[in-house]
């Protein structure tokens, strides 16, 4: 082969590989972790999430790799759940709900931390304010505490005779003293008795309701961060209206539930964790609040503790669980 054709042929078959190389780069792009921590049942944020990351263009299994740990009610378990997460090096972790997020602040300070509907989180220390986070900390904020009024006003529109309302509390929570505040402010303005029953412990649930059903309580507004489908089983047990502010609570059989739009949160999730992939800082993502709040209704509840549904409140409902 003369000197020319071995240079020409050596030069194609270096420029092939580097080409296949490149190739095969692009092929493979950079998988990003995304660590959930979530007290309970993950569903069906777990679905919507996936679901606004793929409109986003992140593919699990292509680019995308989601790791969930659920404490399952259990509080005590989160700080090692969020340890285990920050182990595997995620990019970013999504934490859900307060207590979740308490955790995960404990656990890192270095790795982004995209909060999901977090109560009163200038109040609670997450961020130094709503505009400006600082820190590692950004994502969504509920208005949990701001409704509470307006779940006070669910429970007359559907018993409306309502005279004595019990919030069960969760003692361990940061976010309980804006909850329960907000809570005593609704109730004097609709006049009604709010009782609260502060919860330390899973075993304190069933005593809760005894004394809630000896005490004619006519209703009773569950905080998030308590087992939610305990409580929901133990509401039917009883015979006591439960309502919570979190529409994961009627699907576990809850009576209602009234709250931020869970589509809508997933949403913007998704687009905090979108802009930190691409190289924004939490400290300079404002957090967000919720604009977009759902009605939801579980008649076969309702049927089951013989209440009758006003059609108005059924019309005005998102869900109605049948």
């Amino acid at each position: 082969m003369k000197r020319r054709d071995f240079i020409l042929a050596f030069g194609g078959a270096a420029a092939s590989s580097v080409f296949g190389t490149l190739t095969v780069c692009a092929q493979q792009p950079k998988m990003a972790t995304i660590g959930i921590l979530n007290f309970e049942n993950p569903e069906p944020f777990r679905t919507m999430l996936r679901d606004a990351l793929r409109d986003l263009g992140y593919t699990e299994g292509g680019n995308l790799r989601l790791e969930f740990r659920s404490a399952e009610g259990d509080r005590d378990r989160l700080p090692g759940l969020a340890a285990e997460l920050v182990g595997l090096k995620v990019d970013v972790l999504v934490p859900y709900p307060t207590p979740a997020v308490v955790a995960s602040k404990q656990a890192t300070r270095e790795i982004p931390i995209v909060m999901l509907a977090a109560g009163d989180p200038i109040g609670t220390g997450f961020v130094a304010s709503l505009a400006r986070p600082g820190g590692n900390i950004t994502g969504t904020s509920s208005t949990t505490a701001e409704s509470g009024s307006k779940t006070l006003e669910l429970v007359r529109d559907i018993i409306p005779s309502v005279r004595r309302v019990a919030v069960l509390a969760n003692a361990t929570d940061q976010f309980t003293k804006s909850f329960l505040e907000q809570m005593q402010l609704g109730g004097q303005a609709l006049r009604l008795d709010v009782q609260v029953i502060m919860i330390r412990a899973a075993d304190e649930l069933d005593p809760a309701f005894a004394a809630m059903k000896k005490n004619a309580t006519d209703a009773v507004i569950v905080q998030p961060s308590l087992p939610r489908q305990r409580v929901a089983d133990l509401a039917l047990k009883y015979r006591v209206p439960a309502i919570a502010p979190t529409a994961a609570f009627a699907a576990l059989g809850g009576l209602a539930a009234y709250s931020a739009s869970q589509p809508e949160m997933a949403r913007r999730t998704a687009s905090a964790i979108d802009k930190i992939l691409k190289g924004s800082k939490p400290a300079d993502l404002p957090v967000e609040q919720p604009t977009t709040f759902e009605l939801v209704l579980n008649l076969k509840t309702a049927k089951a503790l013989g209440i009758t549904v006003p059609p108005a409140l059924l019309a005005r409902a998102d869900e109605v669980i049948e």
